[in-house]
């Protein structure tokens, strides 16, 4: 079978889940990692044959992918901040948005350390919270990004940890000094939980938590609803900002006087949850679009 047969015939299967360019888009992705072609290979080699061993396994895959399966669980990796993380269908899959609170974090975790350097040895280390962790996208991004800080990551999910902990990052620690993250199965809704002491306190707490109303199920895609996890994903409608309250606290807590904190929120609930940390204390928050020019995040600090 002919490469473009197989990439035409893809797109044209995916397409009751998907448009039309992104269809050709996962079918591509899917032949670059499964035989190492580019997305121009199909043109500049029309007559391009996919290898006979590798048919039964690309057919295979697409047919997850006809279900309704995300590519990124089908090929078990995906690209965030320009580095490759594993993922599985126990964490979700991490989004383009998410990478603008990870920019906005370095930007404060380099000021923290360079606010440090006039006391040499004996400065402190910056030290990062990654809230609901999941495959440690924040944790591993921050931590690679600011060599030097020291990040802990909890999450409940004792399977989400395994996939965060073992994210294939050893060269880039080797190169860049920086420490790995520290990962704790923590349930972040029990706030009054013990917590490492020597641990924090944080300079920076940071958060992507559940935030999708139940009653906005029915206005996810099928790739979302049916595969990723629903633990990581939803809160009841009658109490949408339960994480929030929760961070709060968390930040009451373990949050260092002069530092600050990033979530990122509901789009619909962004006013709610702005007033929310405003009157817990924290009138130094700020409510941030992404690109899409919606609500998605909150910095905040006293």
């Amino acid at each position: 079978m002919l490469l473009v047969e197989f990439i035409q015939e893809g797109t044209e299967r995916l397409g009751h889940l998907y448009p039309t360019v992104e269809a050709r888009s996962i079918v591509l992705m899917l032949c670059e990692k499964r035989i190492g072609t580019k997305n121009y290979t199909h043109i500049v080699e029309p007559k391009f044959p996919i290898p006979k061993k590798a048919l039964p396994g690309l057919k295979a895959d697409m047919e997850r992918l006809v279900s309704g399966e995300p590519i990124q669980y089908v090929i078990g990796q995906t690209e965030f901040c320009g580095r490759i993380f594993t993922v599985n269908p126990s964490v979700l899959i991490p989004r383009p948005e998410t990478e603008l609170l990870c920019r906005q974090a370095v930007k404060i975790a380099s000021r923290f350390k360079r606010m440090r350097l006039p006391y040499g040895k004996k400065a402190q280390p910056v030290r990062v919270l990654d809230l609901c962790t999941g495959s440690g996208n924040i944790a591993w991004t921050v931590a690679l990004s600011v060599p030097g800080v020291q990040v802990t990551a909890v999450d409940i999910s004792e399977p989400a940890l395994s996939v965060a902990a073992s994210q294939s990052f050893s060269d880039a620690l080797k190169e860049s000094g920086a420490t790995a993250p520290r990962f704790l199965q923590m349930d972040v809704l029990d706030t009054e939980q013990d917590f490492p002491k020597d641990f924090g306190p944080f300079d920076l707490i940071l958060a992507n938590p559940p935030y999708v109303m139940q009653s906005e199920k029915p206005l996810l895609r099928r790739n979302v609803v049916d595969f990723e996890p629903a633990s990581a994903l939803y809160v009841p409608d009658e109490n949408p900002l339960v994480y929030f309250k929760a961070i709060l606290r968390w930040a009451d807590r373990l949050l260092a006087p002069q530092g600050k904190g990033i979530v990122e929120i509901n789009e619909v609930l962004g006013r709610e949850t702005e007033a929310l940390f405003r009157s817990g204390g924290y009138p130094m928050t700020e409510l941030v679009k992404d690109f899409y020019e919606k609500n998605r995040f909150i910095l905040f600090g006293k």
